[in-house]
């Protein structure tokens, strides 16, 4: 079976840290890009952070910048996305997906969209 599944979600405080975790099973999630995004009620799905396969380049949308850090444990087989200096704009549901076509830079095409996990930062 090849599929994602998201953790870490809850309910946060302003100002405080949550970590995500992709797990991966069925595949080497080492040996490809995956994407995080998040979707929030009545709007677009934004991605906010993409990690490279081979070089391990990182992607963030400029609302997350200098907040979130996306990295690998491959002995894990997950990508994790750190979340520090939370604010009420980053509530969200966080789903992650791999890169099927293309690169970070460059997406053609997403695939094996987890359900996500639900991120509730309070003021």
């Amino acid at each position: 079976e090849v599929q994602l599944v998201e953790s870490g979600g809850g309910l946060v405080e302003a100002g405080g840290s949550l970590r995500l975790s992709c797990a991966a099973s069925g595949f080497i999630l080492a040996d490809v890009a995956v994407g995080w995004f998040r979707l929030a009620p009545g709007k677009e799905r934004d991605r906010v952070s993409c990690i490279s396969s081979g070089d391990g380049s990182t992607y963030y949308a400029d609302s997350v910048k200098g907040r979130f850090t996306i990295s690998r444990d491959n002995a894990k087989n997950t990508v994790d996305l750190q979340m520090n200096s939370l604010k009420p704009e980053d509530t969200a549901v966080y789903s992650c997906a791999i890169v099927k076509l293309g690169t970070c830079r460059r997406a053609y095409e997403y695939a094996y969209w987890g359900q996500g996990t639900q991120v509730t930062v309070s003021s």
